[in-house]
């Protein structure tokens, strides 16, 4: 599929939107590469209740000051993208027990169905949730991305993400090593 990005509706997701918000994280983690993308596995997700899901679309949906998960919705209503966009705050620490020395946006959840790709809609979804993270006092966004998730790291280098040079041993695996990619906010 070739849509123009113009095409599509870039959006917050919304508390009534829970049950597209599961079945798109299931569909993530069909991916070839999930298991280098994501931290979760599809039976982990799969066994989530509703009320799990529930809080999920209200915690990062519309009228969320703290995440804020973003969609692409193609022409014919489906969802063909996501990226979810987590404030941390200075003083604090990261998932992995670093401190946070200053408030930034975190991307996590990043998605593109294989049928959307290579039409520019990552950037669009990007665009959305680094203006979000700019909106709520973010100086820079990250994100972590897996050593040899090659496509992925491509795809955030021409959304303007850079290599920081700092490495994370993956969660999932200690012998095998997550790169951070920044952006930084321009004055």
């Amino acid at each position: 599929m070739n849509t123009p990005t113009s095409d599509y509706t870039v959006r917050a997701i919304r508390p009534d939107d829970w049950a597209a918000v599961r079945q798109l994280r299931l569909d993530a983690l069909r991916d070839p590469v999930a298991h280098l993308a994501f931290l979760e596995t599809y039976d982990e997700a799969a066994a989530k209740t509703d009320a799990f899901w529930q809080d999920r679309a209200i915690g990062s949906g519309e009228g969320s000051s703290t995440a804020r998960q973003i969609i692409a919705e193609a022409p014919d209503g489906t969802w063909a993208g996501t990226v979810t966009v987590l404030v941390e705050e200075a003083g604090t620490e990261d998932w992995a027990g670093h401190p946070v020395e200053r408030r930034q946006g975190h991307v996590v959840g990043v998605f593109v169905r294989p049928e959307h790709r290579g039409n520019g809609l990552i950037k669009a979804l990007f665009d959305a949730g680094v203006e979000w993270a700019w909106q709520r006092g973010a100086e820079r966004v990250r994100l972590f991305v897996h050593a040899d998730n090659a496509r992925a790291q491509g795809a955030y280098r021409k959304v303007g993400f850079v290599p920081s040079g700092l490495v994370v041993a993956f969660t999932k695996d200690e012998g095998e090593t997550e790169r951070e990619f920044v952006l930084e906010r321009r004055p």
